[in-house]
């Protein structure tokens, strides 16, 4: 998709990546691995029941960064997740093997954040006993699920400046119905459009405190 794309460091020490083409990073430059932790783990992954299995759909894959601290907080907590992440453009080996969370998160796991990378699109890849992982090589406008089997999904695709498709109406009413009931929708942005297509989507909406440099988020719950 882009010609170039540069490893940047954020304002916490974690990497993110630059495509000088779209003037767009991967993540916050105040604080990659905070504005994860904070968007996707304290405000998605903490409201989950954990008496069942957890199943997730993360929309961008990217550096990898969402799944790799997910996956440790299953191992922290015992929790069983069934993973799935769409990434139709997905990064050269040369870039992820340079991004710094290994080192910076859990370097013992390390070996781990780069088997999400090489994992085969389109398989079942069985990390642990609870955690079993899925990536699609597919656009979310070409996705296909079974009805209400989501328990959170992690809304994590470029700004709806850069990759408007994303963020129609359409792309929520799908996700609403891929959801269980009680389940729960979280992004970093809060743009009003993006709030008023969760709600026409059936969504009820929370615009919350955002991470580090950013005033807002957002949660949808069903």
């Amino acid at each position: 998709m882009q010609s170039k794309i540069e490893i940047i460091k954020t304002e916490d020490g974690s990497h993110s990546l630059y495509i000088p083409d779209m003037k767009e990073t991967y993540h916050s430059t105040h604080g990659a691995l905070r504005e994860s932790e904070y968007v996707f783990i304290q405000n998605g992954l903490d409201l989950i029941p954990t008496d069942n299995e957890i199943n997730i759909l993360e929309v961008g894959f990217g550096t990898g960064l969402n799944t790799f601290l997910t996956f440790l907080e299953s191992e922290k907590r015992a929790l069983k997740i069934y993973y799935q992440t769409i990434e139709p453009y997905p990064l050269e080996e040369n870039i992820f093997l340079e991004l710094n969370y290994p080192e910076m998160i859990s370097p013992d796991k390390s070996s781990i954040f780069y088997d999400f990378h090489k994992a085969s699109f389109g398989e079942i890849k069985e990390i642990n006993q609870d955690f079993i992982f899925k990536k699609h090589l597919q656009k979310l406008e070409n996705l296909e699920m079974k009805p209400a089997i989501l328990d959170l999904v992690y809304f994590d695709a470029f700004a709806p400046s850069k990759q408007p498709e994303l963020w129609e109406l359409g792309n929520f009413e799908k996700i609403y119905g891929w959801m269980k009931n009680e389940g729960v929708i979280v992004s970093y942005c809060a743009s009003g459009q993006f709030k008023r297509n969760l709600k026409a989507a059936g969504f009820f909406v929370e615009t919350l405190p955002g991470p580090p440099g950013k005033k807002e988020m957002t949660r949808g719950r069903k």
